[in-house]
Parts: C-alpha cells; structure tokens; sequence
C-alpha cells in the first residue's frame, strides 16, 4: 500500500490498464478472454463481487480457460449505476479487504460480461436459455423471492408477478426470466441449469423452488412439473460483512492504491461458503478454494441467521435509537455489546450441531467482527428491509424458545426495539429514515399505536399467529413501554441487570 499516491495520478481500471498498476495490487493472472460464461448471476451488488466472485477469480488462478465465468444480471432500473460502473472497466472492479491491521486491495476479473434488463430484456431470456448457461446464482435480497412470511406461500398478487403472467415476453421480475428461459431449454430439448440462491434466507434453495415452480405452473402447469423434476436448487449459507460502497471508499481505493474505479467494494478478511452438493448440469470443483460441499447445510444456514443476522437487526435498532450511525461505534458501546452477546447466549439453544465449529468461538469471533473500525458499516443498511428479514431471522427461533418454555428476553426486545423505531424519531428526537417497502404502513400504526404494539401486531402477513401467545405478547408491550418511558440506554441498563 502506498499512502503517497496523488490523486491525480489514479489509473483508470480497464484491462489496458491493470498492467500499470502498482505491485501491491493482486490483478488476474489469467487470460479472462479464454473464460466462458457458465454461471449468470442475477442481482450483481457488493455481496456478490466481494464473495462469489471472488471465490471465482480464485479458481480461475488455478483452473485457466474454465468454462465457469459470471455473467452478472441487473433486473432494476437502480442497476443502471453498476452496468455502466462495470462495462466502462471491462467489468473489472477492485475489492479491498480491510482488516484493523492493514488494507489489501486486488482487481477480480470473474465477471467477464453484464446484461441490463431493463434496455434488452430478451438478450437476458437467451443467456439464460442458451446450453452454455449452467448454473444461475441469485443475490435478489430477502424481499425478492416475494414469499409471503406469515403464510410460507406464494405472493401472487404483487404487481410484479402479475405483470410477468400477463407478459411473459416481456418479464420484469427474476421468476418470469428464469421460466422464460427454461420454458425456451424445454422446448429444444435442452437440459436445465441449476438454481442457486445465495440470500440470507433459511432452506434458501427450498424456497426458490417452490416459488419458482408455482410462478411455472401458473404459467404452463405442464412445465411447472418439469421444473419440479429435473432443475437442481440447492441450499446454501453465505457469510461476509460487506457495506455499501461510499464516496468515501471510492476516494480510498484512489488514493491508497492509485486506482480510479468507478465502484469498488470494501470488506472484511472473513469469508465461509457452505452449498448443498446439489446440482443438475454440473458444478466447479470450489472446494479447492475453500468452498464447504455438504448434504446438509440446515445447521450452518441456522446458526448464521440466528447469531449473526439477527444480531445486526439488534445492533441496527438500537444503535440507531441511541443516535450511531455506523455498527463498529454501537459495538463500542458495552450496553449495546452486551445485549448482542445475551441475544446469541439466547437464540443459541434454537441451534443445531455444527459439523466442524466451535459456536462459542464462532460468537466471539462475530463480536470482533462486528466491532471492526475499517467496514465502517453503516446502521441503515442493517435495518433496511426489515419487514422481510426480521421474520425470517428472528420470529422462528423466538416460536421455538416460546415452545420450550425459555426465555425470550432479548428475542422480544429486538421487535419492541423494531416497533419504536419505526416511530422515526430516535432518543435524541432526531428523525430516522425508515427504508423499507412497507414503509407507510408500519410508520403509520408505529406511529398511531406508540407503546402500544397490538396495531402491528395486526400485521399478520408478519406475525401469523403469534399474538395469540399471550407471553410473547407481554414481553414485547413491557419492552415497548419501557423504550418509549426510558429510552433504548435505560432500557438496556435496566434488562442487563435482571440478567447478571
């Protein structure tokens, strides 16, 4: 790393360029022209370059010429800002892995290609459809699959779905694209390609395929069935914290590295990938890269959505009512830090055996990973989009501790801590950006409801039945009532105490 690069020396990355960058800058060691494209990738955000491709561009060093390079998929208008960050660099980008101790910066060249759906839909369907496409990875966020929580089922009336069966030339939305295309392998004679959803969700690959299926046979019963039968969805756990790209990391990796990149990504030194082997058109042999293959990915999908998701809901809740902004500076506050430990000491009874990890150290390593000054990651991205997270990583384990009659402290203090920051102003009375698709209906009964929580607990399509449980109940009101009393730092104080 070199401190003393001036700004306006930064080389412009494109692959003409990566031979004049400075030597502590890992660039791709392979020919990126002999890779093809057997993996497209829908949902191209910092996750995915600071992960999967990564895991990729490893590969590549040790498998040349492979045939299993990204061709990454943007869906939404809002992609615009990576299709044109990315086709202006060859699709190359730079991912700086920032522990406390140093910055290490390297170009990825997995992606070699990027469709933008919005501007050639069609040329989405046929990448899909062609036979070179053999495995399709989606990172399309919680709220993508438009699975309905409180019922398990499909959300057929969302103005998405029902734009892509009425127009199924003409999809908008992730099911439409991939059922057009398999609708188009079927009809020549072509195999499938395996579905491979690499969102924070538990039994990920379970719920694509019954969400997907469904979507098919709404459209073609017939060939809903045939997806059934032959396409591959495996589960899979993915873990790294990545935040959002800043102006602030852009300047970075300028002024750090010498590299002028229109949309770099930062994140920490801590990587894990564990994958069902399940897969119909064949797979790279990731596992030597480091890659776990299992049959069963069920205990590692739970433990890192109960301890380490849930703990950032927690973290974003409250840090942001206690005024942070920024999850290394809620970390260093005791109070909050310890009501994430007593959280994880809470969810960790919910947990299966892991093969091969130690959960305790597992917990304390998510502490220091939470507490790392570098990420700089920022409370909003934590709490964004809670009306799909939280009950996904939050309300099933709290339904297993209510049937075992444990405690549930902690558990209903994140949703209290939820409702009263849905309210939109924090302790200090400054207002908070509540961003989320539910937005308007959840400020309203927050707002209307105040420490009184039954108006969102009428949220079914959320909670189900939950609010019959009367304990469950109880806990959230006492919690509520005290958050909005005392504020979040009385609040933690005085349940610390009950617990030491």
């Amino acid at each position: 790393m070199n401190p003393n690069i001036k700004t306006e020396s930064a080389i412009k990355l494109n692959e003409a360029s990566l031979a004049r960058l400075t030597s502590d800058v890992h660039i791709p060691q392979y020919d990126r022209h002999q890779i093809t494209n057997g993996i497209i990738h829908i949902g191209v955000g910092g996750f995915h370059r600071a992960h999967q491709a990564l895991y990729l561009d490893n590969y590549f060093h040790q498998h040349p010429n492979s045939d299993w390079g990204i061709c990454g998929v943007g869906l939404l208008e809002f992609d615009q800002r990576m299709r044109d960050a990315l086709k202006s660099q060859d699709c190359l980008y730079t991912l700086v892995e920032r522990s406390p101790e140093s910055d290490n910066a390297r170009v990825i060249g997995s992606i070699t290609q990027y469709l933008f759906a919005p501007e050639n839909r069609q040329a989405v369907i046929d990448a899909l459809a062609h036979p070179q496409c053999r495995i399709v990875t989606l990172t399309i966020t919680e709220g993508g699959y438009y699975y309905i929580e409180g019922s398990g089922e499909f959300d057929v009336n969302h103005p998405t779905i029902q734009h892509d069966l009425q127009h199924p030339d003409q999809p908008i939305g992730v099911y439409g694209f991939l059922t057009a295309a398999l609708d188009q392998r079927r009809q020549q004679g072509l195999a499938p390609f395996t579905v491979l959803s690499c969102d924070n969700l538990q039994g990920n690959g379970n719920i694509v395929k019954k969400m997907l299926t469904t979507f098919a046979e709404l459209h073609d019963p017939e060939l809903g069935r045939w997806i059934a039968d032959h396409v591959a969805f495996p589960n899979c756990m993915v873990d790294r914290i990545t935040p959002a790209t800043t102006p602030a990391d852009i300047e970075m990796v300028r002024n750090q590295f010498g590299i002028e990149d229109a949309f770099p990504v930062v994140a920490e030194p801590f990587l894990q990938w564990v994958i069902e082997d399940n897969f119909c058109a064949g797979r790279p042999e990731l596992e030597a890269v480091g890659v776990q293959f299992t049959n069963n990915v069920h205990p590692y999908e739970m433990m890192k959505i109960r301890l380490l998701n849930a703990s950032h809901l927690l973290i974003g809740y409250l840090g942001t009512l206690m005024g942070y902004s920024y999850v290394h500076e809620a970390m260093a506050d005791r109070l909050i830090r310890q009501a994430v430990e007593q959280l994880m000491e809470e969810v960790t009874s919910t947990l299966q055996p892991v093969p091969g990890i130690d959960l305790d150290t597992y917990k304390k390593t998510l502490i220091e990973r939470f507490a790392n000054p570098k990420i700089r990651d920022q409370l909003p991205r934590l709490c964004f989009n809670s009306s799909a997270k939280l009950p996904k990583w939050v309300l099933s384990p709290l339904r297993e501790k209510l049937q075992q009659g444990e405690s549930i402290d902690y558990l209903s203090l994140m949703i209290a801590a939820w409702f009263r920051y849905l309210n939109g102003l924090d302790d200090q009375k400054k207002p908070i950006s509540i961003d989320d698709p539910m937005a308007d209906a959840l400020t309203q009964r927050a707002q209307a409801g105040g420490s009184d929580p039954s108006s969102l607990f009428g949220l079914s399509e959320l909670f189900g039945d939950l609010p019959q449980s009367s304990r469950f109940v109880e806990a959230v009101t006492h919690h509520l009532r005290n958050l909005y009393d005392l504020g979040a730092k009385e609040t933690l104080i005085g349940l610390l105490q009950v617990h030491q």
